[in-house]
């Protein structure tokens, strides 16, 4: 809707009217081919259920209007008004294109933002302070943030569900692909090709997961691992996301019946101490172990590195 013509001062040129609303144009918008100008508002209303310029019937959509030439822009913002807050006691006449400036700062503007000065220092408009009451505006602002809290605890909640389903899904598929493995001996080589690629991915993307450890004393190495220390190292991994197919490849080994050529005596680790250095190693959470995975380490030989990797255990010196 456009401007009340009575709070104009002088006359206002019937080019600067809406046809529609019959009032001073407001944020105005043409139609292209006729050129007939309208309130932005107005037009948009009447192309909502109609397909054509109301004055001469041209046809014409939302999307095809555009704003008007800057001359009647001009025109319009020289056109001097009175405040809309008239009614509550400014008297203040200013240019058009500067009525929205002043409407912020008019301080009899009834929305205007007053901070509360009872003690809560909420920002409300300035008539609505009569009903202000502290304690019950901040109760609903903490009822509010609750809520929130709570919509997304349960959003988190229904994402980790989620996460876990599709998990559960791909080992059941994984599961299923090795049956079918073990039940075709010889299975075909582009499919058993696109199964061992798809768990060496499966390998690497776990194995990035895990953050990087240094080992300060490679004295500390448990060789002989007793089965309830195993066993605490084997949860650490299922929790920690270890693909199922290689987790008990990997607690084997952990014991050093299991380890490779360079790895497999004490004494064989006293001469091969110099090249440990070298081992890319990463740390299972919260445990006194690191896993050195053959992904990361093809680079160490046969000598000291076995598939899918190596679990270590230590006395100390993790970090």
């Amino acid at each position: 809707m456009g401007y009340d013509i009575q709070r104009f001062e002088g006359d206002v040129d019937e080019e600067l009217m809406c046809p529609i609303c019959h009032q001073v144009l407001e944020d105005p918008l043409q139609v292209p081919q006729c050129e007939h100008a309208f309130c932005s508002g107005c037009i948009k209303e009447w192309l909502a259920r109609n397909d054509s310029c109301p004055v001469d019937r041209t046809a014409v959509t939302s999307e095809q209007l555009k704003p008007v030439p800057r001359i009647l822009r001009n025109l319009l913002a020289r056109l001097k008004i009175s405040c809309s807050n008239k009614n509550h006691g400014c008297n203040a006449v200013v240019k058009l294109d500067a009525l929205r400036q002043h409407l912020e700062e008019c301080i009899h503007n009834p929305k205007r933002p007053i901070e509360c000065e009872d003690g809560c220092g909420l920002v409300i408009p300035k008539d609505e302070l009569g009903n202000h009451n502290c304690v019950r505006e901040l109760r609903a602002i903490v009822q509010q943030h609750q809520s929130r809290a709570c919509r997304s605890d349960a959003m988190m909640a229904n994402m980790k569900q989620q996460i876990e389903d599709l998990k559960s899904e791909l080992n059941m598929l994984k599961e299923y692909v090795r049956a079918m493995r073990v039940a075709t001996p010889n299975p075909n080589p582009s499919l058993r090709a696109i199964e061992d690629e798809f768990e060496h991915n499966e390998i690497v993307r776990w194995v990035n997961s895990v953050p990087i450890a240094r080992v300060t004393r490679w004295g500390g190495m448990i060789s002989t691992p007793d089965a309830v220390l195993q066993a605490v190292i084997k949860r650490s991994l299922i929790e920690c996301g270890c693909p199922s197919h290689i987790l008990n490849d990997l607690m084997e080994n952990a014991h050093e019946r299991n380890w490779p050529p360079g790895l497999n005596t004490l004494e064989t680790r006293q001469m091969n101490r110099h090249n440990y250095e070298q081992y890319v190693t990463r740390r299972i959470p919260g445990k006194q172990a690191v896993l050195v995975m053959y992904c990361e380490n093809a680079h160490m030989g046969d000598v000291l590195i076995v598939e899918p990797g190596i679990v270590m255990i230590f006395a100390h010196g993790i970090e």
